[in-house]
């Protein structure tokens, strides 16, 4: 299994060197340059087996025993799912006329996010023991991911981590999350601008593959391949959960199954056409809040992003650059990272880019989709604990409202996406005349100590935060560096780095 750039200018890079990357050299983001096709007798094969044992077949797929041995792929997926609150680690709630919801929340953030990135940590921490050198991690986060990856990588001796997440744009939950960690290996910053700001310059900072290689520079947003590949195994648990996989044995074809899916930067979306091509009989549909680039480019090719990021009751979908469109994209267009590379390329310099009709028609065929507003969630979410006593958590209910607006058919199963536990959005749900006890991991939070710096936006704020950045990946992460640069404004902070 060897990986490409979306953008065609990276053939033949091992499983190893993409994992330590973050965009490729030419700017694009890697993919395996063949996807492999499971057969009927696989998948039934498959039935029965844990979540954990479900990853590690899926990994195995695309990570050569060469650089990591079957024996250990099992090790380190069981270590790295070994703290989620519940022993088989996702759920499907089943409820009221056909609305199953696949709980993706019960690692320690209460996020989807912890499943992949714990995997992720594992498989980089298990290189860098190996060959007993470091890596610096950089993390854009929208409110989930920041969190997740901390709890994460947080103590490691061989990985540094700067996360930067929007000040005033994520809940208290997602900000304690980050903040309240102390360790010397993590380094938070708030900075003045969305989530799509704080992108442009970590994009510049990739750019430089000079220095990204000589600072062993890499992203654990789900630019990484090993996030988005990880992410395929939860729709392939979910398919063989929830579908009747007798019916392949009697009519030799597998029966579908619509799973809906909250999204922002797009890597779960990307990641469950990634696991239609391997040969699940998925119909996948899109939801977005009212940042709705997505939805406005299935339904019309418009792949253009509004004047400014709307603040939802969705924060951690908040996002108007789904940069993992550009897989899909590469996807459907039959590898042509020519043309992927001239439309992004557009994309990047007017923020603006009307698909073709070919690839438009193409996208409409794979996705469905629609956008909700702020009321509509609090709707959903009212609804569903009318009828489940069931509380959902914001995200869930931009999926799940599409239950409820779209006629069901028993004919064709469907799963919806649960992204997050509804106790990280507690005003959301105070806010839909709710109620959620949240657990004690969440109350311990408040009595936390803090440690973050904020990013001042300036007149040449992009250009100031990519040289901190730069600055910081520079040095050796001995505590108390970091002061000396006074550029830096320091906030309410328990201790000093």
């Amino acid at each position: 299994m060897q990986y490409c750039s979306t953008r065609g200018g990276v053939h033949g890079w091992s499983f190893k060197e993409v994992l330590f990357s973050g965009y490729a050299p030419d700017g694009g983001m890697f993919m395996p340059e063949s996807v492999p096709v499971l057969s009927t007798d696989t998948l039934r094969g498959w039935k029965g087996l844990s979540y954990n044992k479900i990853v590690t077949e899926v990994t195995s797929l695309f990570i050569p025993p060469q650089l990591i041995p079957r024996g250990d792929l099992e090790v380190l997926v069981d270590e790295a799912l070994s703290s989620f609150s519940i022993p088989e680690v996702v759920r499907i709630a089943r409820l009221k006329d056909g609305l199953s919801v696949l709980e993706l929340f019960h690692g320690e953030t209460l996020a989807f996010k912890d499943l992949s990135m714990t995997c992720t940590v594992r498989f980089i921490n298990y290189f860098l023991r190996k060959e007993n050198r470091r890596a610096t991690v950089v993390v854009g986060t929208s409110g989930d991911t920041g969190g997740s990856a901390i709890q994460s990588a947080k103590g490691l001796p061989g990985l540094d981590l700067v996360v930067v997440y929007p000040l005033g744009r994520i809940t208290p939950v997602q900000e304690k999350h980050m903040i309240s960690c102390l360790e010397d290996n993590v380094h938070v910053f708030a900075a003045h601008g969305s989530s799509d700001d704080i992108d442009q310059p970590l994009r510049r900072l990739f750019a430089d593959q000079d220095f990204v290689s000589s600072h062993s520079l890499m992203s654990l947003n789900s630019v990484n391949w090993a996030r988005v590949m990880i992410q395929l195994a939860h729709f392939i648990y979910a398919y063989i959960e929830l579908s009747d996989m007798e019916q392949a044995k009697v009519h030799d074809q597998l029966p579908p199954m619509e799973v809906v899916v909250p999204t922002g930067g797009a890597g779960n979306i990307a990641a469950g056409y990634i696991v239609k091509l391997m040969g699940l009989p998925l119909k996948l549909v899109a939801m977005v809040n009212s940042n709705d680039i997505v939805h406005r480019t299935v339904t019309s090719g418009d792949f253009s992003m509004a004047a400014e990021v709307a603040q939802t009751l969705a924060p951690a979908i908040d996002i108007q650059d789904p940069y993992n469109m550009e897989r899909m994209f590469w996807l459907l267009l039959g590898k042509d990272g020519s043309s992927v590379k001239t439309m992004m390329m557009e994309f990047q310099c007017s923020q603006r880019l009307t698909l073709s009709e070919h690839l438009y028609n193409l996208l409409s065929q794979a996705l469905g989709s629609a956008t909700v507003s702020d009321e509509g969630i609090l709707e959903t979410m009212r609804r569903c604990w009318e009828e489940n006593h069931y509380v959902l958590c914001p995200h869930t209910a931009v999926a799940v409202w599409h239950h409820y607006h779209c006629p069901y058919s028993s004919e064709v199963n469907r799963c919806y996406i649960a992204t997050a536990s509804p106790a990280k959005f507690e005003a959301a749900v105070q806010k839909a005349g709710l109620n959620i006890d949240p657990p004690v991991a969440l109350q311990a939070l408040e009595k936390l100590p803090t440690r973050y710096q904020i990013l001042e936006r300036t007149v040449n704020w992009c250009q100031t935060w990519e040289h901190i950045l730069r600055e910081l990946a520079s040095q050796s992460w001995e505590k108390n560096q970091i002061l000396k640069y006074f550029f830096i404004k320091r906030c309410f902070c328990c201790c000093s780095f």
